[in-house]
Formats: C-alpha cells, sequence, structure tokens
C-alpha cells in the first residue's frame, strides 16, 4: 500500500509537467511558415456577386485560381477541409465550408489550380454584422528540398442578415453601398392600366362617334347630320314640322345626288345600300310627307307625336351615312 501511494506520488508531478508541455508546445500545422516569394504564386478570385444580406441558409460560392511557378508545387493536403468552421476575431462565424472541388492543369514552367469553395451560413445575430471568409492557407515545397513555406489567400467581407428585424436598426449605417435599394415592381399593374386607359379612350370616342351630332370627326358632317342638328332647332308647330320634313328631303337629294320621291325609293336604296336598312322608315317619312303637304285626313300611325318621329328618322338616317347600322322598327 505504501508502494502504491509512494508511485502515485511520483507519477503525478511528472504527468502534470507534460500536460503543461503539450499546451506550451504548438504543434507544427499551428506554426506559421515563412511567406513565399509573390514572384512564384499568383491568384485570381472569383467572389459572390452581392457582399450584403446574407441570411441563415445561403450559401456563398467562391473560386481561386492559384498559379504556382516552378520550383515550388502545391501540398494538396493543406487544401481546406469541409466541414471546417471558420473564425472572425477569435469567435466561430458561423460559416462552414460545405464542398470544395479542385481543377488541376500542369505545365511546364507552372501548374495551374482551380479552387471552387462553397461556404454556407448556419448562424447569424440579431441585427446587421459584418462577417468574413477568411483567407485560406495553402503550403508549397520547393522541389528537390524539404522546405516548406505558406502562400495566404485573400480574404472576402460581407454582411449577414437576421431572419427578422430586432429593437431599433439604423438602415442607413447597416445597408452596403453596393445593393441597390429595394424597389416594388408595378410594371404588370402599369400596363394593365394603360390597356385600360386604351380601351376607355376608343370606347369614349366610339360613343362620341355613334351619338355625337358635331361635325369636327370624319363622316359626321354628312347631310342627314346637318339636317338633325337643323331640325332641333325648328319651332314646334306645324310650319316647323313642314320646315322638317323639307329639310329632310333636301339632305336626301344631296345624298342621292337627285330628287328622291316616294316612287323612286328603290332606286334611291340601289344606289345607296347603306340606307337599306332604313327602308321601313323611309317608305314610311314619305307617306308622312304626303300627309303633311297633301292629304292631311289620311290617317298614319308612327308610334308617336310626328315631330319626335321625324328627329328619330333623321338620326337614324345620319348612322347609315356614318357606316353605323342604326335598330329600325319594321
Amino acid at each position: 500500500m505504501k508502494a502504491r501511494n509512494r508511485f502515485i506520488t511520483l507519477a503525478l508531478p511528472l504527468l502534470l509537467a507534460t500536460t503543461l508541455l503539450s499546451v506550451s508546445v504548438p504543434s507544427r500545422a499551428d506554426v506559421e511558415l515563412p511567406a513565399v516569394d509573390s514572384k512564384f504564386v499568383s491568384v485570381k478570385e472569383i467572389n459572390p456577386s452581392r457582399d450584403a444580406g446574407f441570411v441563415v441558409g445561403d450559401k456563398l460560392q467562391r473560386t481561386m485560381i492559384l498559379t504556382v511557378k516552378q520550383p515550388y508545387d502545391l501540398i494538396k493536403e493543406s487544401l481546406p477541409i469541409v466541414g471546417y468552421e471558420h473564425r472572425y476575431r477569435g469567435q466561430v462565424s458561423g460559416i462552414e465550408l460545405t464542398n470544395i472541388q479542385v481543377e488541376e492543369d500542369l505545365k511546364s514552367d507552372q501548374a495551374v489550380y482551380t479552387i471552387h469553395l462553397e461556404y454556407q451560413v448556419f448562424k447569424i445575430g440579431r441585427v446587421a454584422k459584418p462577417a468574413i471568409l477568411r483567407g485560406e492557407i495553402v503550403k508549397l515545397r520547393q522541389q528537390g528540398s524539404k522546405q516548406v513555406k505558406q502562400f495566404r489567400m485573400p480574404s472576402f467581407n460581407f454582411r449577414t442578415s437576421p431572419l427578422s428585424v430586432y429593437g431599433e436598426v439604423n438602415l442607413k449605417n447597416e445597408m452596403s453601398p453596393f445593393v441597390p435599394p429595394l424597389k416594388l415592381h408595378a410594371d404588370k399593374e402599369k400596363l394593365a392600366l394603360k390597356v385600360a386607359a386604351g380601351v376607355l379612350g376608343v370606347s369614349l370616342l366610339a360613343l362620341l362617334y355613334i351619338l355625337g351630332a358635331s361635325s369636327w370627326l370624319p363622316r359626321m358632317g354628312g347631310a342627314f347630320a346637318k339636317a338633325y342638328r337643323k331640325i332641333g332647332k325648328l319651332p314646334e308647330d306645324d310650319q316647323g314640322l313642314q320646315q322638317a320634313i323639307s329639310t329632310v328631303h333636301e339632305a336626301m337629294q344631296q345624298v342621292a345626288g337627285h330628287s328622291v320621291f316616294g316612287n323612286s325609293i328603290e332606286r334611291f336604296l340601289q344606289e345607296k345600300p347603306a340606307f337599306e336598312v332604313a327602308r321601313p322608315e323611309i317608305e314610311r317619312f314619305f307617306a308622312l310627307s304626303r300627309q303633311v303637304f297633301f292629304d292631311a285626313k289620311t290617317p298614319l300611325d308612327l308610334g308617336m307625336p310626328a315631330r319626335q318621329w321625324l328627329k328619330t328618322f333623321c338620326r337614324h338616317m345620319r348612322d347609315c351615312e356614318r357606316g353605323l347600322k342604326p335598330e329600325v322598327r319594321a
């Protein structure tokens, strides 16, 4: 029992000293090696297109094109390892290397290594904060020598953002100057509004063309259009009715180019087929004209007062001369 206690007493200080020695002496992997001369190594970096707005789960693709000239060779075992957790200012950054692919192009005087790196964000803060993909360190060995040197690739600075805003955030200070402002695009709505405005404009123009009495639009200054405007200004009496019938007669003769009577309606319609739809009303108009001027005792059923019917007839004839098809009652 005494021997056992004596052994523990002697072994304990030795074990403690060994532990302290192993902690104080850095491993070969942690030793900073001398940097290789820049004339032997060059690198071209292809970084992500943006440097802000990365959230949890986002991936960053980075490509490093490393050119190593003779007499140095790349030690491939020194390339970064998948699963390695980056640190920023001594703390775990929350950025992890998830994939690495290397393409090698060997030439007589140099070797070109295209290194595709993929990182993923798995930890963010409460507010937008800076992060970094630290410059990966690769090692090179000089041919014919055991001397090993290192080369540090450029780092890439970016910003991570929370999925939701926490507290008060100064957007002006947190936004990167390289990120354009977010805009709400309303291109589809603007296009729909323009189409609707165009349809409305055409509809209003068509309505004006159908119902308008002015003469500033094409085919709106015809003989019956003028007669319609003139009839509306005549007095509401028998003399006014006679003047209205005479006005319509003049319009019909102007359209036909010759005198039109009750027995020449067929000729008029053959020469002017656009008025065929109004045949029943044309025949009724000549019947009204005969009653007013020659045979007041002959009954004539127009379904409305003669003056009102005459205005309706004149409007229908105006529509025919404009190329429209009026609704004529047989």
